[in-house]
């Protein structure tokens, strides 16, 4: 009864006390009638939790539905690996790889049906999209607007082209507003944040959160453990601020949490806001009443920078700010996605000069780089367009010999930290820039999306000597290494010690264990001593099994050590 409660306050704070009544009374009756989903089993994170990042359809073989052929890879490769896929939008869709949703309620028909969703649910946990920003021009949804109907006339969001919407903050340099003609023939001009294809949904209108919480809470009858939350930062607009992190967005945010609590209290919600460090993390809420994890979105790039300028000193002072106060939260860990990497969580941490450098090295590797719209009509960078597996490959030789070495090193800090680790497919089977899929759709995201035919990958794992098989295989040894050290818990305790530049070294503490993590992040032989970090003298890596004298460690180019008690 509390959590209703605090949902009518909610409803009345943002849409004022009689249209706030009259959502709860839409509301109500949709939560009440999924009240079964109370009983399902609890969601909680230890070490043993790695996430897997893919499309329906990155995965292919003649004759079958490509979900079926991510089931059938999942359970043979990744079932002692990963406890959880994150199947990207899966929905039908007209436009940017599914973040364009036609139909919310259905699986599309390319991909399979809800029955292989489920499938893969019977031996992983399942994470979809909430795309809540906006819906396809293609959508029914839309169509309904256009045509005037009384329960769709307030879907969009109509502005004066005249209106000065200089404030707005924008992740695209595309027009803000999109023109379209009604059925009445009467033009709209409606708000379209990320592209003409897709319409903004306006939720000032009680309408549009209701159908949005049946879709929430249809995802949970369908098998989310995790629901993440796409471009939640822009879901609220007020012309004459940026329309980004207003205060009506975190009460969505809220409002779908409280939602969950009510309704199916062991489904967590994820926040998705390629933003700087301080503004992502305050969807955490106040620790319990918005999302129970945020993406990480500094880490990308700033991993990126310490490779290629050698020093692990800015992402050891940043890493201290891992620090969590509630117990209910935790950090999403990643380095890759089906995205580029974000530029802006760079914003207070990296000179502008030296976000150049990393732009230079990403166009040398065959990579791009995306821009956005600025208040005062200038474009600035936004995201890198390149593989992570590519962005690490050291420009000036062409036949590397330490890219892979450079890359497994970058993926071992990324599991080493507070938080939850998060693997995008392409990582782990070490794919490189899909150049050909960029020159086909004329899209720079494209570069990391590749569709794989499942037989050729199969083929190239099964010879030792490939580049995917080099990256594969000890990606995999790392992981399951991983899922076996009570150290690596999302909360347990953690340390950095500033030991020498070319060494990140975090010292990660439970109860039951302690391991010191080192890992060197330059081309070079590192000595190192953990004497001032309190290590124990003699300690065993458990990625390689070796013993170690801690007071003088060799590091090879790009080793990295896991370094425990002997048992």
């Amino acid at each position: 009864m509390e959590n209703l409660a605090e949902i009518q306050h909610l409803l009345n704070d943002v849409y004022g006390e009689v249209a706030g009544r009259a959502a709860f009374e839409k509301i109500l009756p949709i939560i009440k009638g999924h009240s079964d989903l109370k009983s399902r089993k609890k969601t909680d994170f230890s070490e043993k939790d790695v996430f897997l990042i893919t499309y329906g359809d990155t995965l292919n073989k003649t004759g079958e539905a490509p979900l079926e052929t991510l089931n059938n890879f999942a359970e043979s490769r990744f079932k002692d690996v990963f406890s959880t896929i994150h199947i990207l939008p899966f929905f039908p869709y007209s436009s940017d790889d599914g973040f364009s949703v036609i139909d919310f309620f259905a699986v599309n028909p390319e991909l399979g049906n809800w029955e292989d969703i489920q499938r893969i649910g019977r031996e992983f946990r399942l994470m979809f999209d909430l795309v809540l920003n906006h819906v396809s021009s293609k959508s029914p949804w839309f169509q309904y607007y256009l045509d005037e109907r009384p329960d769709y006339r307030d879907l969009a969001i109509e502005v004066d082209p005249s209106t000065d919407l200089s404030r707005v903050t924008r992740p695209r340099s595309l027009p803000l507003l999109t023109p379209f003609e009604k059925t009445s023939g009467n033009t709209a001009h409606v708000w379209t944040t990320f592209s003409a294809d897709q319409i903004d949904l306006n939720y000032k209108s009680t309408d549009v959160i209701e159908k949005m919480i049946k879709i929430l809470l249809f995802y949970v009858t369908k098998g989310a453990a995790v629901i993440r939350l796409d471009a939640v930062a822009y879901l609220w607009k007020e012309i004459g601020t940026p329309c980004i992190h207003l205060r009506q967005a975190h009460q969505m945010v809220q409002l779908f949490r409280k939602v969950l609590d009510v309704a199916a209290p062991d489904t967590l919600l994820i926040t998705e806001t390629n933003v700087p460090h301080p503004e992502n993390v305050s969807y955490f809420g106040d620790g319990r009443n918005e999302a129970q994890m945020v993406y990480n979105f500094t880490l990308p790039p700033l991993l990126l920078y310490t490779f290629i300028r050698q020093d692990a000193g800015v992402l050891s002072r940043w890493a201290e700010c891992l620090r969590i106060n509630s117990p209910d939260n935790t950090f999403f860990n990643f380095t890759a996605s089906h995205d580029g990497i974000g530029v802006r969580p760079l914003e207070g941490i990296l000179a502008r000069d030296e976000i150049e450098k990393l732009i230079d090295i990403v166009k040398k590797n065959g990579g791009e780089v995306s821009y956005k719209k600025d208040p005062d009509g200038s474009n600035s960078p936004y995201e890198l367009n390149i593989t992570y597996v590519d962005a690490l490959l050291n420009p000036e030789h062409k036949n590397d010999p330490l890219h892979i070495p450079r890359f497994l090193a970058s993926q071992a800090i990324q599991l080493v930290l507070p938080g939850v680790p998060a693997i995008y497919i392409h990582s782990i089977l070490g794919s490189k820039n899909w150049l050909e899929g960029v020159r086909q759709t004329q899209r720079q995201r494209a570069v990391n999306r590749e569709k794989l035919q499942v037989d050729e990958v199969l083929s190239q794992l099964k010879d030792p000597e490939t580049f995917r098989s080099r990256i594969f295989y000890p990606f995999i040894h790392m992981i399951k290494t991983r899922k076996k050290q009570p150290a690596f818990h999302p909360k347990a305790d953690f340390e950095l010690h500033h030991i020498d530049p070319k060494v990140f070294v975090v010292v990660r503490r439970s109860k039951a264990q302690t391991i010191y993590t080192v890992t060197n992040v330059s081309s070079s032989r590192v000595n190192v001593s953990l004497s001032d970090a309190k290590a124990p003298s003699l300690m065993k890596d458990l990625i390689s099994g070796d013993d170690f004298r801690t007071e003088a460690i060799t590091l090879a180019p790009y080793q990295f050590l896991w370094l425990s008690l002997r048992r």
